[in-house]
């Protein structure tokens, strides 16, 4: 019986080394992206145009992708906001957001529920308020991770223009526009 475990044993040990021979690292599936410090300036200073919303009389937020992100399970873009009041507080089912703050300062309300739900999109809830959140003010070089299923609401502190880095990660890879 020690025999034959010695024999499975070592057949086991050579089966994974040649296994483990054959494995070579993945290659990547698109080029690498750096943008410099410059680079990034120069899209958020793009972005500060004032639209308004003629139906609303909103301004409106733009956003813009740094990098495509197609076949990526990642979204990189900067958004700006200029003097945004009451967003609409939302919840990803499948995404989590990490923000960066390039300039200005907002009301950052995290956690609690979203009272009365609405499935705008597949996976994506909105409503006009949390309940039991936790606000916190956030200025330029803060850090924010908020994972999916957590209740997120932002509101610019008044008359400011507020701008950020948006990461996304997304649960599945994003799919090729058609």
């Amino acid at each position: 019986m020690k025999k034959i475990l010695l024999i499975a044993s070592v057949c086991l040990v050579c089966a994974f080394s040649a296994f483990a021979q054959g494995r070579q690292p993945s290659e990547p599936i698109r080029p690498y992206v750096v943008k410099t410090n410059q680079e990034v300036s120069a899209i958020e200073k793009a972005l500060h145009s004032i639209d308004v919303d003629i139906k609303t009389k909103d301004v409106v937020s733009k956003t813009e992708d740094i990098i495509p992100n197609e076949g990526l399970q990642l979204r990189v873009a900067v958004q700006y906001d200029a003097k945004k009041g009451k967003a609409q507080a939302e919840v990803h089912d499948a995404s989590d957001d990490v923000y960066y703050v390039l300039q200005g300062s907002a009301e950052l309300t995290l956690g609690g529920k979203l009272d009365n739900p609405k499935e705008a999109t597949p996976g994506e809830w909105k409503s006009d308020v949390i309940v039991g959140g936790k606000t916190f003010t956030i200025k330029k070089g803060d850090l924010i991770v908020v994972p999916r299923g957590t209740p997120h609401q932002r509101i610019n502190t008044k008359g400011k223009t507020f701008s950020l880095i948006l990461i996304k990660i997304f649960k599945e890879p994003v799919p090729a526009k058609k």
